[in-house]
């Protein structure tokens, strides 16, 4: 999996890389904790990435899930396998936090974004609840 990082305070989000930076020892201590967990079993990696990715819409944590999206593609991963994780998520999690999660997946799997499309233009409201 690829989240070895060179320079973890420039290369995270800002709170993480201000710990990493202020703390690296405890820094140090959760990356071999993350590296541990990694390694206790079986899972392959791309199994891994997108069971992290499912365990960060679940818990509605956008940062994570745009960071296990973003590291998700620099592991060749398609981008419709990371939005499946998202449709996987509607009976579990629940529609409305599904498709937060899936516009937050959108965000990394798309570089050229289009208008959402207006109900007028999509299926009838009548059969999304029939």
């Amino acid at each position: 999996m690829a989240d070895e990082l060179e320079d973890p305070a420039n290369e995270l989000p800002a709170t993480a890389g201000e710990l990493a930076e202020e703390y690296p020892d405890v820094w140090d201590a959760y990356v071999d904790l993350g590296e541990a967990c990694a390694e206790s079993g079986p899972i392959a990696d791309e199994t891994k990435r997108l069971v992290k990715l499912g365990m960060a819409v679940a818990a509605q944590s956008e940062g994570a899930v745009h960071s296990h999206t973003r590291r998700g593609l620099e592991e060749d991963i398609p981008p419709e396998t990371l939005k499946q994780v998202a449709i996987l998520a509607i009976p579990t999690a629940g529609f409305p936090q599904a498709m937060a999660a899936l516009s937050w997946i959108t965000d990394s799997t798309e570089e050229d974004r289009t208008p959402p499309r207006t109900r007028a233009s999509s299926t009838p409201l009548t059969r999304c609840f029939a």
